[in-house]
């Protein structure tokens, strides 16, 4: 097991936790809860400020860039100490949250004179609230709004396979079967912030432990009871409130496992809270388009092979308004459909919207007032809500009646007799539109938070003063005892000022409460005045004095008791419209995603008039056919250059009937042969998608299975070399393709020797047309394999035009039928700068070597491949027959492959017997070379 990948994934934070023996009290209480917390940063409330103490200031000074000081000591040693104001603490939880870390929050949950009626030296009551991890934050400052947050859980039992998801920002919830080689597939689709598992899955199976390492997160390990299906159970009914989970669907007992590892951690990091959630639901992941973790990485689907999202086909095609819509984008091209009347349904929706241009600007600009509701239902759930969170929930209300409105009169619902219109509308953006018209519940709760809530509440709830006047007689009988009693405050100041002929001023602070302030100077005056006997002495200052008498003391307890009367009354009214709310959450989640799917319809409707993009004919047919298509990407970023993009064709059919079901595909580097085949693959996942696409027409029968072998590299994490990186990506392809999948490979075998890659990619070939017959594309440099083309019959060949003019290459960017006749390497190379001597070396090189081309080697590919070739002296003894005579009649490895049985073989298994025998055919080959040297 690679020691770097378990170091990433092991749970940061310090495990070393001291002894509170002979430490002063608070510092005991600090020991005394870090105890149940050591690999978290404990966040210890202060008064102002989050403290952190020990190894958790060290951690975090280094992190944040804090000054570690230190605060007294503990067994004759410096207490470390670092801290943090407690309302910009959000900001220091996130940027510990990206390095890794989690962070326990402990709050003061008492007031610090109800501590002290209990002793001079009693601690403030302190406890942890919440329990801060990348995969459970629900707060705006720390998430991304255009990306789900997800906490995953995997499970086990006998051979089967759960995943479990949960975005507690939102309250989706969501599970699944899978196998396990598919595991690291859907890691990679989810990208998850933080994943659970038993230490027994992390550590017994080294693939799962790899997965999880690339694409799972922060790993939290969780405990053998969180494997219990009893308990599992257990936390998930009382999670939901009810007496049964039937009611939720047939899960079987690994998707229950899963589940409740989420649940048992969710009470664990919320402190018992119960968050509010969507009803778990069941995910067929057969429904959706498979696309591999390496061909999303090529693909550059969601973000670049430089992890960056600008430059990937979500950052071009995403023209959403709302954060919700901007997730639901990313979850539809994540997994494409594979239903052609799924697909087509959305593709309905984007073209009567096409057709609304007018409706697309108006609704683009409503969506701006729409924030994100399901969010703000996830920290109003967990009491970490605000007075805006339900302003947003009532502007969520009015812009889904405003959008059905807009609809309504879109679809001709009304005419001017009142009679209705009988029309053929989109039955999804009939669905949406159904979905928006508020119910009576969700009109009473709009109208409920419009009246109560002040449009100008932006403060937290500790502020107060979101309550509008006149919706509650108690709370505006406290405000107006407050008030009065500020008034009257004013009064008594201006009147003793006058009577005692000193400018006394009434001032406040949060240890004193209200007193009078006179500057030394005039305390002598004060002194000397009549009404001096009333005043008490509350505290000297350097440069002032500061008294109370009887009437102020008054009015300090009464001001202070209608403040604690008014928020309390504010809270109480604040915890009605949270429970209210809540009650509506189901039909909050459907308005929810109505304007989810709407923005990710016009967002499609928008780019595809920007971008001249047509609707793909989707069925269940064997072609794949394209006319003058561009690279969406590509094309789309020229476009923004004021640059043109060369269009190309595509025809394929899988029977090989019309079209040839593959094509090989060659020309020189920098030619566009990457371009056309990535091209031709994001069509797919566009088109099942639900998305047009920028070319003149296409017609695809949908795939099932999307596998793209693009690049090299060494895999260095997994000690892999370039070739064996690919030998393993591509012995995946083949295992796993279908004839209703497509493939394309770019390159394949130029990891290796010339003839063991011409090898590699000849059988590739051949397997991929007469064995799996799926629709592909084969881009390679070889281009002795056109031959193939003879004796393969459904293979084509496809070339890309370059012209040396002058001296100089011109890349003319366009598919022709029929192979390349060269590489123009050397003019490549000379375009990449390369010495001047040295490029006339190379040319010199290569045209001794085309002079001397084995023609045997072009012959052979239309035939059979030949294990040696005569490539020594043409005109000097055949030696590969001396070699077959001698070494390969009755060869063991010759047996063995008559006798092997090709199906039962795993990918791994076949690639080890591939290097098996490399080795003893490397020996036979230095063999050829010694009889070499003996014959000449």
């Amino acid at each position: 097991m690679n020691q770097n990948l378990e170091t990433n994934m092991t749970v940061k934070g310090p495990k070393i936790v001291h002894s509170a023996e002979g430490a002063t009290p608070v510092i005991t209480q600090y020991l005394e809860i870090k105890k149940d917390y050591p690999h978290a940063l404990l966040f210890f409330r202060m008064g102002d400020f989050y403290e952190l103490f020990f190894d958790d200031a060290v951690i975090a000074a280094h992190e944040l860039s804090l000054t570690l000081t230190r605060r007294g000591k503990h067994k004759d040693q410096d207490i470390p100490l670092a801290g943090v104001p407690h309302h910009t603490a959000d900001t220091y939880i996130a940027r510990l949250l990206r390095s890794g870390h989690k962070i326990a929050v402990c709050e003061q949950l008492e007031d610090p004179a109800e501590a002290k009626k209990r002793g001079y030296k009693a601690v403030v009551r302190r406890g942890v609230v919440r329990v801060v991890t990348p995969g459970t934050v629900t707060e705006d400052p720390l998430l991304e709004p255009k990306t789900a947050n997800l906490l995953l859980a995997m499970a086990e039992h006998r051979d089967e396979w759960a995943l479990a998801g949960l975005d507690l920002s939102s309250g989706d919830f969501f599970v699944e079967s899978l196998l396990r080689h598919e595991i690291t597939n859907r890691l990679a689709i989810y990208a998850p912030s933080e994943s659970l598992m038993s230490p027994r899955l992390f550590e017994n199976y080294e693939d799962v432990h790899e997965a999880m390492c690339h694409y799972g997160g922060l790993y939290t390990p969780m405990g053998p009871a969180s494997e219990d299906l009893t308990s599992a159970r257990r936390k998930l009914t009382a999670l939901y409130g009810v007496a049964s989970l039937d009611s939720f669907g047939a899960f079987r007992d690994v998707h229950i496992r899963a589940l409740g590892q989420i649940a048992h951690y969710i009470e664990t990091t919320q402190s018992g809270l119960k968050p509010s959630l969507r009803a778990p639901r069941l995910i067929r992941t057969e429904d959706g388009l498979m696309i591999d973790a390496a061909t999303r990485h090529s693909l550059e689907i969601s973000q670049t092979q430089k992890g960056t999202r600008k430059g990937s086909l979500l950052d071009c095609l995403d023209l959403t308004n709302t954060a919700c819509g901007a997730r639901l984008l990313t979850q539809r091209l994540a997994a494409p459909l594979t239903n052609p009347n799924e697909i087509n349904q959305r593709l309905d929706d984007v073209v009567w919207l096409m057709g609304q241009k007018d409706i697309l600007v108006t609704i683009s600009a409503l969506f701006r007032n729409f924030s994100d509701p399901l969010r703000a239902l996830g920290r109003l759930g967990l009491k970490r809500g605000s007075p805006r969170d339900l302003i947003s929930l009532a502007q969520a209300i009015e812009v889904g009646e405003e959008i059905a409105r807009i609809l309504d009169q879109a679809f001709g619902m009304y005419n001017p007799n009142g009679l209705g219109t009988i029309l053929t509308l989109p039955s999804g953006l009939m669905h949406i539109n159904k979905a928006l018209k508020p119910s009576s519940k969700l009109a009473e709760l709009k109208e409920k938070l419009l009246i109560a809530i002040s449009p100008e509440a932006t403060g937290p709830l500790r502020e107060g003063g979101f309550i509008n006047k006149g919706i509650d007689e108690a709370l505006d009988a406290h405000i107006c005892l407050r008030d009065d009693s500020r008034r009257i405050l004013v009064g008594l100041e201006t009147r003793l000022s006058e009577e005692s002929a000193v400018a006394l001023k009434i001032r406040h602070n949060g240890m004193l409460g209200y007193f009078f302030e006179v500057t030394l100077k005039q305390n002598d005056s004060l002194k000397s005045w009549s009404g001096f006997a009333d005043f008490r002495l509350k505290q000297s200052l350097s440069n002032a004095v500061r008294y109370t008498n009887q009437a102020l003391s008054d009015l300090d307890h009464a001001i202070a008791r209608a403040g604690q009367l008014t928020q309390s009354r504010e809270l109480e009214i604040f915890d009605e419209l949270v429970s209210f709310s809540l009650e509506q959450r189901v039909e909050l989640e459907a308005l929810t995603d109505a304007i989810a799917a709407l923005d990710v319809g016009i967002a499609a409707a928008t780019w595809a008039l920007d971008n001249r993009a047509v609707r793909p004919t989707i069925d269940e047919s064997s072609y794949f056919e394209v006319r003058a298509g561009r690279h969406p990407v590509v094309s789309w970023s020229r476009q923004q250059k004021g640059e043109s993009f060369t269009p190309n064709d595509l025809e394929l059919d899988q029977t090989g009937h019309k079209h040839p079901r593959l094509h090989l595909v060659t020309g020189p580097n920098m030619a566009g042969k990457s371009t056309y085949l990535r091209q031709n693959a994001l069509f797919i996942i566009m088109a099942q998608a639900g998305f047009f696409v920028p070319a003149q027409s296409m017609h695809l029968g949908v795939v099932d299975r999307l596998f793209s072998r693009i690049g090299a590299g060494d895999d260095l994490a997994q000690g892999r070399s370039t070739f064996m990186s690919e030998m393993v990506e591509t012995a995946a392809i083949i295992s796993q393709a279908s004839d209703r999948s497509f493939v394309i490979f770019d390159e394949l075998g130029r990891g290796t020797a010339t003839y063991d890659g011409m090898a590699i990619a000849h059988a590739c070939v051949e397997y991929l047309h007469n064995d799996i017959k799926c629709r592909a594309l084969f881009a390679t440099h070889y281009h002795e394999l056109a031959g193939l083309e003879k004796s393969l019959t459904a293979l084509g060949n496809l070339s890309l035009s370059a012209r040396e003019h002058k001296g100089e290459l011109v890349f003319l960017h366009h598919i022709n039928k029929g192979a390349a006749d060269r590489s123009f390497g050397v003019s490549v190379a000379k375009l990449a700068g390369l010495p001047p001597i040295l490029i006339k070396r190379a040319r010199q090189i290569l045209g001794e070597l085309e002079t001397q081309k084995n023609d045997t080697l072009s012959a052979s590919l239309s035939g059979e491949l030949p294990l040696f070739f005569n490539h020594y002296d043409h005109n000097g003894p055949d030696y590969t027959q001396i070699v077959s005579q001698n070494h390969l009649n009755n060869h063991p490895i010759l047996e063995e492959l008559n006798s092997l049985n090709l199906e039962g073989l795993t990918p791994f298994q076949a690639l080890t017997r591939l290097y098996e025998w490399k080795e003893i055919l490397n020996s036979l080959s230095d063999k050829v070379c010694e009889k070499v040297k003996d014959a000449q």
